[in-house]
């Protein structure tokens, strides 16, 4: 059986920890990693006293998550946000998807955690959108082969947009195992800014970055809705 390594690119994620310790204990992994950003919330002290085991790299999720990679030497690499809460039965459905040698890695629908009514269409047209264009998030809980992702030469370390183009790159290698089993994420983002504001923002950013605008400028304006 294909060794399984997941890795947790975190910043500020305090107030999660607890959650994701409990989380991750009733995962099968071969390999956990989480990799710090530079937090100033006491994250890697409660990381530390959770027994998850915690490197630091550069602030930015390529290269947190990278770094991750760097360190774990399992066949599949599988990258979850600190936010995204997932099951045994996620890390089956990666190894039966990677039976097919013909799929280098993919990703799983997505579910927000928020109650509104309008995170339900938000969710559908996420995954509507992924499916159409095999194009993933950090939010759906990407994986790929170790052999795959050392080709590709990791994520893009530019910060914003890393996961975009990390799968543009990706689905030209074969097929992109789109997961129906929905993982839940934080609606925060959402919650915090507003619905309409945060879903033209998004939208705003990634035609920009369809047109070329680059992801130093364009994480600049992120920051405004996190």
């Amino acid at each position: 059986m294909n060794t399984l390594a997941i890795i947790i690119p975190c910043l500020d994620e305090a107030d999660r920890i607890p959650a994701l310790a409990r989380m991750l204990r009733g995962l099968d992994a071969d390999e956990i990693i989480c990799v710090d950003g530079g937090s100033q919330d006491g994250t890697r002290d409660l990381l530390a006293q959770h027994g998850l085991p915690c490197l630091v790299a550069g602030r930015g999720r390529a290269m947190q998550m990278n770094a991750g990679a760097a360190v774990c030497s399992s066949d599949i690499l599988v990258f979850v946000h600190a936010d995204t809460v997932l099951g045994q039965e996620h890390l089956d459905d990666i190894r039966h998807a990677l039976e097919d040698g013909a799929v280098p890695g993919g990703r799983f629908d997505v579910r927000l955690s928020g109650t509104h009514p309008a995170f339900r269409m938000i969710e559908w047209l996420i995954n509507a959108r992924s499916r159409l264009t095999r194009i993933s998030t950090g939010d759906q809980v990407m994986f790929v082969r170790r052999q795959v992702f050392v080709r590709l030469g990791g994520f893009p370390e530019q910060p914003l947009m890393e996961d975009i183009e990390f799968s543009k790159r990706l689905r030209k290698l074969g097929k992109i195992a789109c997961l129906r089993r929905p993982v839940t994420t934080s609606s925060r983002r959402w919650e915090k800014a507003g619905i309409l504001h945060t879903i033209f923002h998004m939208w705003w950013l990634r035609g920009l970055y369809a047109l070329g605008v680059s992801p130093h400028w364009l994480a600049l304006h992120y920051r405004k809705i996190r």
